[in-house]
Protein backbone atom coordinates (compact mmCIF):
# COMPACT_ATOMS: atom_id res chain seq x y z
CA UNK A 1 0.00 0.00 0.00
CA UNK A 2 1.42 3.61 -0.94
CA UNK A 3 2.70 5.66 1.74
CA UNK A 4 3.47 9.03 2.03
CA UNK A 5 5.10 9.20 5.16
CA UNK A 6 7.68 6.33 3.77
CA UNK A 7 8.20 7.71 0.28
CA UNK A 8 9.08 10.84 1.68
CA UNK A 9 11.24 9.81 4.61
CA UNK A 10 13.31 7.83 1.78
CA UNK A 11 13.13 10.44 -0.46
CA UNK A 12 14.26 12.92 2.26
CA UNK A 13 17.85 11.18 2.49
CA UNK A 14 18.61 10.29 -1.38
CA UNK A 15 17.93 13.71 -2.71
CA UNK A 16 17.81 16.71 -0.42
CA UNK A 17 19.83 17.75 2.73
CA UNK A 18 18.66 16.50 6.39
CA UNK A 19 18.67 21.08 7.18
CA UNK A 20 15.93 21.12 4.25
CA UNK A 21 13.59 18.56 5.14
CA UNK A 22 13.64 18.36 8.69
CA UNK A 23 11.21 21.07 9.47
CA UNK A 24 9.14 22.58 6.96
CA UNK A 25 6.15 24.87 8.29
CA UNK A 26 3.15 24.67 5.95
CA UNK A 27 0.59 26.97 7.87
CA UNK A 28 3.69 29.44 8.98
CA UNK A 29 4.10 29.75 5.30
CA UNK A 30 0.57 29.96 4.50
CA UNK A 31 0.22 33.03 7.06
CA UNK A 32 3.98 34.62 5.02
CA UNK A 33 2.17 34.14 1.83
CA UNK A 34 -0.90 36.31 2.82
CA UNK A 35 1.58 39.22 4.16
CA UNK A 36 3.54 39.28 1.03
CA UNK A 37 1.07 39.07 -1.38
CA UNK A 38 -0.57 42.31 0.18
CA UNK A 39 0.96 44.91 -1.55
CA UNK A 40 0.47 43.25 -5.18
CA UNK A 41 -2.84 43.45 -4.25
CA UNK A 42 -2.63 47.04 -3.37
CA UNK A 43 -1.15 47.55 -6.74
CA UNK A 44 -4.03 45.44 -8.39
CA UNK A 45 -6.54 48.25 -6.58
CA UNK A 46 -5.62 51.11 -7.73
CA UNK A 47 -6.26 50.20 -11.29
CA UNK A 48 -3.15 49.82 -12.91
CA UNK A 49 -3.46 48.05 -16.57
CA UNK A 50 -3.48 44.10 -16.84
CA UNK A 51 -0.58 42.04 -17.73
CA UNK A 52 -2.96 40.24 -20.17
CA UNK A 53 -6.56 39.72 -20.98
CA UNK A 54 -7.34 38.56 -18.17
CA UNK A 55 -4.89 38.38 -15.96
CA UNK A 56 -4.26 41.54 -13.50
CA UNK A 57 -1.19 43.58 -12.64
CA UNK A 58 -1.75 42.05 -9.21
CA UNK A 59 -1.06 38.36 -10.84
CA UNK A 60 2.61 39.90 -10.26
CA UNK A 61 1.90 37.92 -6.30
CA UNK A 62 2.95 34.86 -8.10
CA UNK A 63 6.42 35.26 -6.79
CA UNK A 64 5.41 35.15 -3.09
CA UNK A 65 5.06 31.31 -2.59
CA UNK A 66 9.02 31.20 -3.60
CA UNK A 67 9.46 34.38 -1.31
CA UNK A 68 8.41 32.80 1.37
CA UNK A 69 9.46 29.09 1.56
CA UNK A 70 13.01 30.64 0.55
CA UNK A 71 12.87 33.06 3.76
CA UNK A 72 11.50 30.17 5.93
CA UNK A 73 14.10 27.48 4.97
CA UNK A 74 16.70 30.43 5.08
CA UNK A 75 15.25 31.37 8.74
CA UNK A 76 15.21 27.73 9.66
CA UNK A 77 19.00 26.91 8.32
CA UNK A 78 20.83 29.30 6.11
CA UNK A 79 22.42 29.33 2.60
CA UNK A 80 22.77 25.91 2.12
CA UNK A 81 19.49 25.03 2.37
CA UNK A 82 17.89 27.77 0.55
CA UNK A 83 19.87 26.88 -1.84
CA UNK A 84 19.38 23.66 -2.14
CA UNK A 85 15.59 24.99 -2.18
CA UNK A 86 15.83 26.96 -5.03
CA UNK A 87 17.98 24.33 -7.29
CA UNK A 88 14.70 22.25 -7.03
CA UNK A 89 13.11 24.67 -9.75
CA UNK A 90 15.70 22.53 -12.13
CA UNK A 91 14.99 18.92 -10.83
CA UNK A 92 13.79 17.68 -13.86
CA UNK A 93 15.94 14.97 -13.75
CA UNK A 94 13.76 13.22 -11.10
CA UNK A 95 10.95 12.86 -13.36
CA UNK A 96 9.80 9.64 -14.54
CA UNK A 97 9.55 9.25 -18.04
CA UNK A 98 5.55 9.01 -18.29
CA UNK A 99 5.54 12.41 -16.10
CA UNK A 100 6.13 14.31 -18.83
CA UNK A 101 3.34 12.96 -21.07
CA UNK A 102 0.58 13.90 -17.73
CA UNK A 103 2.37 17.23 -17.40
CA UNK A 104 2.47 18.51 -20.73
CA UNK A 105 -0.52 17.04 -21.92
CA UNK A 106 -3.12 16.84 -19.05
CA UNK A 107 -4.66 20.76 -19.47
CA UNK A 108 -4.61 20.21 -23.33
CA UNK A 109 -6.71 17.69 -23.37
CA UNK A 110 -8.69 19.40 -20.53
CA UNK A 111 -9.52 22.57 -23.12
CA UNK A 112 -9.57 20.37 -25.85
CA UNK A 113 -12.52 18.34 -24.51
CA UNK A 114 -13.87 21.47 -23.13
CA UNK A 115 -14.02 22.86 -26.29
CA UNK A 116 -15.75 20.01 -27.95
CA UNK A 117 -18.50 20.10 -25.06
CA UNK A 118 -19.28 23.66 -25.74
CA UNK A 119 -19.82 22.98 -29.27
CA UNK A 120 -21.73 19.71 -28.54
CA UNK A 121 -23.66 22.02 -26.72
CA UNK A 122 -24.47 24.68 -29.38
CA UNK A 123 -21.65 27.46 -28.84
CA UNK A 124 -20.02 29.24 -31.76
CA UNK A 125 -16.27 28.89 -31.40
CA UNK A 126 -14.02 31.26 -32.52
CA UNK A 127 -10.81 29.83 -34.64
CA UNK A 128 -7.54 29.49 -32.02
CA UNK A 129 -5.63 32.15 -33.25
CA UNK A 130 -1.91 30.67 -32.75
CA UNK A 131 1.24 32.63 -33.18
CA UNK A 132 4.26 30.12 -32.44
CA UNK A 133 6.65 33.05 -31.30
CA UNK A 134 3.95 34.21 -29.00
CA UNK A 135 3.33 30.56 -28.01
CA UNK A 136 7.11 30.52 -27.12
CA UNK A 137 6.75 34.06 -25.79
CA UNK A 138 3.68 32.97 -23.19
CA UNK A 139 4.91 29.86 -21.98
CA UNK A 140 8.01 31.35 -21.09
CA UNK A 141 6.40 33.89 -18.92
CA UNK A 142 3.58 31.21 -17.45
CA UNK A 143 6.66 29.34 -16.70
CA UNK A 144 8.56 31.42 -14.91
CA UNK A 145 5.54 32.65 -13.08
CA UNK A 146 4.58 28.65 -12.16
CA UNK A 147 7.88 27.96 -11.02
CA UNK A 148 7.78 30.81 -8.49
CA UNK A 149 4.32 29.67 -7.38
CA UNK A 150 5.42 25.89 -7.28
CA UNK A 151 8.95 25.95 -5.39
CA UNK A 152 6.44 27.05 -2.85
CA UNK A 153 2.76 25.01 -2.89
CA UNK A 154 5.23 22.18 -3.90
CA UNK A 155 8.42 22.35 -3.19
CA UNK A 156 7.75 23.39 0.42
CA UNK A 157 4.34 22.69 1.57
CA UNK A 158 3.30 19.53 -0.05
CA UNK A 159 5.64 16.70 1.39
CA UNK A 160 4.92 17.70 5.66
CA UNK A 161 0.89 18.27 4.59
CA UNK A 162 1.34 14.98 2.73
CA UNK A 163 2.71 12.75 6.02
CA UNK A 164 0.22 14.67 8.47
CA UNK A 165 -2.57 14.53 6.06
CA UNK A 166 -2.65 11.61 3.73
CA UNK A 167 -2.54 12.81 -0.41
CA UNK A 168 -6.10 13.48 -0.90
CA UNK A 169 -6.42 16.04 2.27
CA UNK A 170 -3.01 17.34 1.76
CA UNK A 171 -3.96 18.54 -1.47
CA UNK A 172 -7.38 19.91 -0.84
CA UNK A 173 -5.56 22.34 1.81
CA UNK A 174 -3.25 23.35 -0.49
CA UNK A 175 -6.10 23.84 -3.19
CA UNK A 176 -8.18 25.91 -0.74
CA UNK A 177 -5.11 28.67 0.74
CA UNK A 178 -4.67 28.57 -3.03
CA UNK A 179 -8.12 29.44 -4.26
CA UNK A 180 -8.71 32.33 -1.33
CA UNK A 181 -5.27 33.41 -2.19
CA UNK A 182 -6.25 33.94 -5.94
CA UNK A 183 -9.72 35.61 -4.90
CA UNK A 184 -8.91 39.44 -4.71
CA UNK A 185 -7.05 39.18 -8.41
CA UNK A 186 -10.17 37.26 -9.64
CA UNK A 187 -12.35 39.93 -8.38
CA UNK A 188 -10.05 42.72 -9.40
CA UNK A 189 -10.57 41.40 -13.34
CA UNK A 190 -14.51 41.36 -12.67
CA UNK A 191 -14.60 38.02 -12.23
CA UNK A 192 -18.33 36.76 -10.33
CA UNK A 193 -18.97 34.84 -8.04
CA UNK A 194 -20.24 32.20 -9.66
CA UNK A 195 -17.15 32.06 -12.29
CA UNK A 196 -14.91 32.22 -9.09
CA UNK A 197 -16.73 28.95 -7.75
CA UNK A 198 -16.45 27.19 -10.83
CA UNK A 199 -12.90 28.07 -11.13
CA UNK A 200 -12.18 26.88 -7.91
CA UNK A 201 -13.21 23.96 -8.22
CA UNK A 202 -11.53 23.07 -11.01
CA UNK A 203 -8.17 24.46 -9.77
CA UNK A 204 -8.94 22.35 -6.86
CA UNK A 205 -9.07 19.46 -8.78
CA UNK A 206 -6.08 20.62 -10.57
CA UNK A 207 -4.09 20.39 -7.20
CA UNK A 208 -4.77 17.09 -7.05
CA UNK A 209 -3.55 15.96 -10.29
CA UNK A 210 -0.82 17.89 -9.11
CA UNK A 211 0.09 16.18 -5.98
CA UNK A 212 -0.38 12.94 -7.96
CA UNK A 213 2.37 13.84 -10.21
CA UNK A 214 4.44 14.87 -7.57
CA UNK A 215 4.35 12.07 -5.41
CA UNK A 216 3.86 9.37 -8.10
CA UNK A 217 6.17 11.32 -10.54
CA UNK A 218 9.45 11.29 -9.35
CA UNK A 219 8.79 13.74 -6.48
CA UNK A 220 9.94 16.72 -8.72
CA UNK A 221 9.08 20.65 -8.80
CA UNK A 222 10.18 20.91 -12.53
CA UNK A 223 7.14 18.46 -12.82
CA UNK A 224 4.53 20.64 -11.13
CA UNK A 225 5.82 23.93 -12.55
CA UNK A 226 5.66 22.44 -15.96
CA UNK A 227 2.02 21.15 -15.43
CA UNK A 228 1.04 24.69 -13.99
CA UNK A 229 2.22 26.59 -16.94
CA UNK A 230 0.51 24.27 -19.61
CA UNK A 231 -2.60 24.86 -17.22
CA UNK A 232 -2.10 28.94 -18.12
CA UNK A 233 -1.02 28.48 -21.50
CA UNK A 234 -3.89 26.17 -22.65
CA UNK A 235 -6.18 28.72 -20.40
CA UNK A 236 -4.90 31.35 -22.57
CA UNK A 237 -4.97 29.78 -26.15
CA UNK A 238 -8.46 29.17 -25.43
CA UNK A 239 -10.39 30.83 -28.33
CA UNK A 240 -9.36 33.74 -28.15
CA UNK A 241 -6.67 35.09 -25.57
CA UNK A 242 -9.09 32.75 -22.97
CA UNK A 243 -12.20 34.88 -23.70
CA UNK A 244 -14.35 32.10 -24.53
CA UNK A 245 -12.98 29.79 -21.90
CA UNK A 246 -15.61 27.75 -19.70
CA UNK A 247 -15.11 27.03 -16.04
CA UNK A 248 -18.28 25.03 -15.74
CA UNK A 249 -16.62 22.56 -18.56
CA UNK A 250 -13.43 22.89 -17.40
CA UNK A 251 -14.12 22.16 -13.70
CA UNK A 252 -16.55 18.96 -14.36
CA UNK A 253 -14.13 17.13 -16.79
CA UNK A 254 -10.88 18.62 -14.39
CA UNK A 255 -13.08 16.71 -11.43
CA UNK A 256 -13.07 13.63 -13.49
CA UNK A 257 -9.39 13.49 -14.06
CA UNK A 258 -9.15 14.06 -10.54
CA UNK A 259 -10.95 11.14 -9.55
CA UNK A 260 -8.59 9.06 -11.56
CA UNK A 261 -6.18 10.85 -9.70
CA UNK A 262 -7.47 9.64 -6.24
CA UNK A 263 -8.01 6.14 -7.42
CA UNK A 264 -4.53 5.49 -8.29
CA UNK A 265 -3.24 7.02 -5.43
CA UNK A 266 -2.98 3.58 -3.62
CA UNK A 267 -1.00 1.49 -5.81
CA UNK A 268 2.62 0.96 -5.32
CA UNK A 269 4.78 2.86 -7.06
CA UNK A 270 7.09 0.98 -9.92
Amino acid sequence: MWSAGSIYRSAASAHEPETMTSGPHPYRFFGLLFLLSIPFWLLGALGASDLLPGLPISAIMAVCPAIAGGLLIWHAGGSAPLTAFLRRAGDCAKMRPWAWGVALGTMPIVMVLSAAFLVFSGMVLPPPEIDPLQVLALFALFFVAATAEELGWTGYATRPLVEAHGFLRASLIIASVSVVWHVIPLLQVGRGWEWIAWWALGTSSRRVIIVWLYVRGGESVFSASLFHAMSNLSWMLFPVMGSHYDPISTALILVIFAVVAVSLKARKRP
